[in-house]
């Protein structure tokens, strides 16, 4: 499985909870996460049925910010 990680402006649970029909459009909810604890609220994602740039997508269709983590 690859893993893909993000800096996402995903802050609180109810930002969790606009931006999960987005991303479970695309993944199951145990494919993807987000440490709101963290400063950057990295999310990540452990799948390979989903390209970089489709999670970007998802996200910024949900009214949040994006920003890809290069490993």
């Amino acid at each position: 499985m690859e893993k893909k990680q993000f800096k996402t402006t995903i802050k609180c649970t109810g930002c969790l909870e606009k931006v999960s029909p987005f991303l479970n459009e695309k993944l199951s909810p145990s494919e993807w996460n987000v440490d709101i604890l963290t400063p950057a609220k990295i999310l990540t994602v452990t799948s390979d049925k989903v390209s970089a740039e489709e999670i970007e997508e998802q996200v910024k269709s949900a009214g949040f910010q994006i920003e890809r983590i290069e490993a």
